[in-house]
């Protein structure tokens, strides 16, 4: 295991913005990353885990360690006649995983489709899109304390799940490096194709009974004819979280635009469309030098070039002031900004 200074992260982050972590390595297995924890050369050093780059912005260089995690394998390690649990390296493609989940016929994961990042990711996130979130499937986690190299497993209700946060986003931040997750399908689940557009492309496939493959197509279908792809340009996908106000404040909402996009909540609370929000303050395909939301999907932060962070998270603020100017809503970033 190599240890390199002052290394690119450019290719390893999905806005492509040129960054430098002053050290970097790359861990293949939990036994590397605890020798990595456990030399004194980087006791003092700060430290941080990297995936697959897909949800981060770098403001600034990295002044510390950065651990690649590339910790990759699936097992199945418990079956019966209502479930599997299934063991994931955390360095795992995560539509790669879903992938597989789909060819082996385990329910569950079919509209989390073509999300970018590592498995390692998902909980930390809880990622969800199209209806699902993670924690319909998670079981449980095992984790490296990054100070102490020792080995912690998380429950469900360990790891305090919440809309596109967990522990990992709180209390716990920077404090471990996710290396498996495992995740319990139930056989007999069934599908959910009310959210979004599912339905309307299943119609234009010609799907009259879905199967798990037929909902991952037609996701896959939609998120590709609206976002771009990172390969073309720079983006990490939705940057704001749809936010959530109380159903009074929605309803004085809908008074003075009847238009608005919400929808009931887990929370009792209303949950807004925040790409809405952002396209009606004129910010959809606007760009402003090398940065702009997307011309297909408001929701997405773009680099068309040779943006810094710098400028990236400058036009994030002007989108989060102009919405909470006209609408009295202030957005949360959903993308994790490393700075100095």
């Amino acid at each position: 295991m190599e240890v390199i200074q002052n290394y690119s992260l450019r290719s390893l982050n999905t806005f492509g913005l040129e960054a430098k972590a002053y050290m970097y390595a790359e861990i293949n297995s939990i036994e590397e990353l605890r020798e990595l924890l456990n030399a004194s050369a980087y006791k003092s050093a700060r430290k941080m885990i990297l995936g697959g780059g897909s949800n981060i912005l770098f403001a600034d260089d990295f002044d510390g360690l950065l651990i690649r995690n590339c910790i990759q394998h699936v097992r199945k390690i418990a079956e019966d006649n209502q479930s599997v649990l299934i063991e994931v390296g955390a360095g795992m493609n995560w539509h790669e995983f879903v992938l597989h989940t789909i060819k082996e016929g385990y329910p569950g994961l079919e509209n989390l489709s073509l999300i970018p990042g590592c498995v390692g990711a998902a909980p930390i996130q809880n990622i969800g899109a199209y209806g699902v979130e993670m924690k319909s499937t998670f079981h449980q986690l095992s984790a490296v304390d990054l100070a102490t190299a020792e080995t912690k497993i998380f429950n469900k209700e360990e790891c305090h799940f919440g809309y596109r946060d967990s522990i990992f986003k709180q209390e716990a931040k920077n404090k471990y490096a996710i290396v498996s997750v495992t995740f319990r399908f139930d056989k007999i689940a069934g599908l959910n194709t009310t959210y979004g557009a599912i339905e309307e492309q299943l119609k234009k496939m010609n799907v009259i009974t879905a199967t798990i493959k037929d909902v991952s197509d037609a996701v896959i279908a939609i998120r590709r004819s609206k976002l771009p792809d990172p390969l073309v340009i720079g983006n990490a996908g939705s940057f704001f979280k749809n936010p959530e106000i109380e159903n009074l404040t929605f309803i004085k909402l809908q008074e003075n635009f009847p238009e608005i996009v919400g929808h009931p909540s887990a929370h009792g609370k209303t949950k807004l469309a925040a790409g809405w929000l952002i396209e009606k303050c004129g910010w959809k395909g606007k760009r402003i030098g090398n940065v702009g939301m997307h011309e297909k999907q408001a929701l997405v932060l773009v680099n068309y070039g040779n943006a810094t962070g710098q400028e990236l998270i400058t036009h994030a603020e002007r989108v989060r002031d102009s919405v909470a100017e006209r609408f009295g809503v202030v957005l949360e970033m959903e993308v994790n900004v490393v700075s100095k």
